[in-house]
């Protein structure tokens, strides 16, 4: 008997060139589980490192799959599950190696607590469609989006790798004000506990934050952004942890600055829809 088979195609054979863009997500995967790896031999460095390159190569593949056209269902769907991956767990496992473990079964559920918020908020994401007369939404998510609450609950991590204190002189101070005693192992502890449970709310909750991948940069100041990013770079590879660590400090002063411009333009946009529709009932 002649049975009719259905082919299942993850690339188009006219356009081979979209493979790019699912290598760069697969590399993601294989980056996150060799964060894991690395905080298992204790190398917390590499690890955060790791991540790092991760999240590069999320804001990358999106781009370049735009760019030769190569956009897919399967590409989407691949890049959530490595988000959930490289963002959710891989996190997750670092901080709990790091120091949550010392807290026994607290310290498990608040990785589960993360991990859970983590795929919720990537499910939500995906299922998120943004109307024609609400196109302004696109520069903002709902919520943190998963690499930078990665980012964010690696903080105390990234913090402890820094030298932050002797660049910014702050051991004098904290020798003056006698706060050695702040900065303990069971303060690390309750600290790491309180942000994995704040970026957890965050993440599933429906606070605006920036969307950084749609920023579009006018022609003319190409060569102006093209500038910070190679300053930003080399800053970066000679003072790893403690750039990582202010760049962190710094999406979290964004987050109500992309709150109140969400709420602006939601106001803006709601008072011309609200005048258009009295013109026309005016006019009838």
């Amino acid at each position: 008997m002649n049975e009719d088979k259905k082919e299942y195609k993850l690339l188009k054979k006219s356009t081979p060139a979209s493979l790019l863009p699912n290598a760069l997500t697969i590399l993601g995967v294989c980056l996150g589980l060799s964060s894991i790896k690395f905080a298992l031999d204790l190398n917390y460095e590499m690890a955060v490192i790791a991540i790092g390159l991760a999240a590069i190569l999320d804001t990358l593949d999106g781009r370049v799959a735009r760019l030769i056209k190569g956009t897919s269902k399967v590409g989407k769907e691949l890049d959530s599950l490595t988000d959930l991956i490289s963002f959710g767990v891989a996190p997750s496992f670092i901080m709990y190696f790091w120091t949550l473990n010392n807290l026994g079964k607290l310290g498990w559920m608040l990785i589960l607590i993360y991990t859970v918020c983590c795929a919720l908020r990537l499910a939500r994401f995906n299922l998120t469609n943004i109307n024609e007369d609400e196109t302004w939404k696109i520069n903002f998510f709902e919520g943190v989006p998963s690499p930078a609450a990665a980012g964010l609950v690696l903080l105390p991590l990234i913090l402890s790798l820094s030298n932050i204190s002797e660049v910014l002189y702050l051991n004098e101070v904290i020798n003056i004000l006698n706060l050695n005693n702040v900065f303990n192992v069971e303060n690390t502890q309750i600290i790491s506990s309180i942000i994995i449970l704040t970026i957890s709310v965050l993440m599933v909750s429906k606070t605006p934050t920036y969307s950084l991948k749609r920023i579009v940069i006018p022609r003319r100041l190409g060569g102006f952004l093209l500038l910070g990013i190679g300053t930003y770079i080399s800053i970066l590879i000679y003072f790893t942890f403690e750039v990582l660590f202010l760049t962190g400090l710094t999406y979290i002063c964004l987050i109500p600055v992309s709150y109140l411009h969400h709420n602006h333009l939601k106001n803006k946009y709601s008072n011309k829809s609200d005048d258009t529709e009295e013109d026309i009932e005016d006019i009838l």
